[in-house]
């Protein structure tokens, strides 16, 4: 399918000349001779570009660009120019337009514009398409009220560059809404840092967070970039920040009052435009009353809190997690057709409290994937402590199987 490009001037002998030499280039050419007749042809005609001269009567061609980008604002709109009116295609560009093109026009640059602009057009899609996967790849899966009370906090908030902190148990999916944030936010193409507060030895975490010059200390061969001034522009993911030292925590408090750091060993002041999303298992406001929390440090957390509930309060949403989980499963092992689940099956799983939540949920159902033999998952094949109904005499020579429940070479010959 061509390309099809409007062109609107009021010149027929400018529209004559391009139709011609685009038509015999491959591109389908449309034209309108003023504002009014261009915004009606966008409409019923979509084309994939617009070449739009600026001065016409009646609506001219920066009410006319105005119009189309209020509308159609990924469409692309390359402005045409008279002499002396170079000032106002600038100002064009300013309110959208792609580029612009000057009078008499050069053929071989009317070409490589249109294709330019494609081309950023295609690009543009292409991000959208990304970014959508991306957002539903980061979602929290679920019709649940607890899920859908969720999302619209995520919604609401994700357009802020206020700090987030987020709550919940284990396994709950703290990262993945930390990254549904940051994919909804104004810095969706910046950087998304995560830093384990908990997995950092606490004599390192302060070069992990500022980064070090060189020769700061003995084994700091090189100059290294902490985390914060590689977030830079985007967003700073402090997963498990209840396990930071106290030290640290007065230097993050600075970090975010004054938007400024030095690294290690370095006395150059760094700037940084960095937006902080925090989470945490714990319980702050008691750790602070145990003195491991500072309490500044938590109103300036806490500007915006979401809590991420627990799979036990929100069971409804199990038999769409556990699709999810086996067609993944497959996906990932090469299987065309996703195994089936019984419904005592799943009645069983609805039934169970879960303490490991979704990321507990997952593991199983990854587990029953590969490990059960046939077409559909039963409630024989679910191990215990999932299954309360597994007979334990018929299973004591199988104790040790990690697959209790389910056909296991090893312990079933």
């Amino acid at each position: 399918m061509f390309p099809a490009v409007l062109i609107v001037d009021d010149n027929e002998s400018i529209i004559e000349s391009l139709e011609g030499i685009l038509s015999d280039d491959g591109f389908e050419v449309l034209h309108a001779f003023n504002g009014y007749d261009a915004l009606k042809k966008i409409e019923t005609l979509s084309p994939d570009i617009v070449l739009l001269d600026i001065w016409m009567p009646g609506m001219d061609g920066i009410e006319t660009l105005k119009e189309i980008k209020k509308e159609y604002p990924n469409l692309p709109v390359v402005m045409i120019t008279g002499h002396g009116t170079i000032e106002a295609a600038v100002d064009a560009t300013k309110s959208g337009a792609f580029d612009f093109l000057e009078k008499p026009l050069s053929i071989d640059r009317v070409i490589v514009t249109i294709n330019n602009a494609l081309n950023f057009r295609r690009l543009e899609e292409e991000n959208r398409y990304l970014r959508k996967k991306a957002i539903e790849k980061h979602s929290i899966n679920g019709n649940s009220k607890a899920v859908q009370e969720l999302n619209l906090k995520v919604l609401s908030s994700a357009p802020s560059d206020a700090p987030i902190l987020i709550t919940g148990e284990h396994g709950t999916g703290k990262e993945l809404v930390a990254k549904s944030i940051h994919q909804l936010s104004k810095r969706p193409e910046e950087p998304f840092i995560i830093v384990n507060c908990a997995s950092i030895p606490e004599d390192h975490i302060d070069n992990e967070l500022f980064g070090y010059e060189k020769g700061a200390f003995p084994e700091a061969h090189a100059k290294n970039r902490g985390k914060f001034e590689l977030a830079s522009g985007g967003t700073l993911f402090l997963d498990e920040i209840g396990d930071m030292n106290l030290k640290t925590q007065a230097k993050i408090l600075r970090v975010i009052e004054s938007k400024t750091f030095q690294r290690i060993g370095g006395g150059r002041t760094i700037h940084v435009d960095v937006r902080i999303i925090a989470a945490t298992n714990k319980d702050l406001a008691h750790e602070i009353t145990l003195g491991k929390f500072r309490e500044e440090l938590f109103y300036r957390l806490n500007v915006i809190p979401i809590n991420v509930p627990a799979l036990r309060e929100r069971k409804e949403d199990i038999p769409k997690l556990v699709n999810i989980f086996l067609a993944s499963s497959a996906s990932s092992g090469g299987i065309r057709t996703p195994k089936k689940i019984e419904p005592d099956a799943l009645k069983m799983l609805m039934e169970h409290d879960w303490p490991g939540n979704v990321r507990e949920l997952k593991n199983l159902v990854e587990r029953l994937s590969i490990m059960v033999q046939g077409d559909t998952i039963t409630v024989q094949d679910i191990p215990s402590p999932y299954n309360k109904h597994i007979n334990t005499v018929n299973n004591q020579d199988n104790s040790l199987c990690p697959y209790r429940g389910v056909v296991c070479p090893l312990y079933n010959k």
